[in-house]
């Protein structure tokens, strides 16, 4: 069986077990989290439902860590004008671990 599920305003194909790096939630390390369904199926794909936008079901989850991804680093400049500009940025991120999809 897999799902689609929509969390920071991205879409992500899952399957039960599976381990996602997502956009940061404010939930903390151990506690689960229900995200919503698109769409699900079973694996042969016979079986489709479909949101309009979203499904009942629900896509459970267990908050396994938080973090920064790498630095990533953002460089402005304007030849011949002495204009320079060098700023880091590290994206948080929440890791997930799906323990159930109904």
């Amino acid at each position: 069986m897999f799902a689609v599920i929509k969390t920071g305003g991205k879409q992500y194909v899952v399957h039960e077990g599976d381990l996602l790096t997502v956009e940061k939630l404010d939930t903390e390390v151990g506690k689960p989290v229900e995200l919503e369904v698109l769409l699900i199926s079973d694996e042969d794909g016979k079986d489709v439902k479909v949101g309009s936008p979203v499904l009942s079901a629900k896509a459970t989850g267990l908050v396994e860590s938080h973090g920064a991804a790498k630095k990533v680093e953002v460089v402005k400049y304007k030849a011949k004008s002495k204009y320079r500009r060098r700023v880091g940025h590290r994206q948080p991120f929440t890791k997930i671990k799906i323990t159930k999809l109904a």
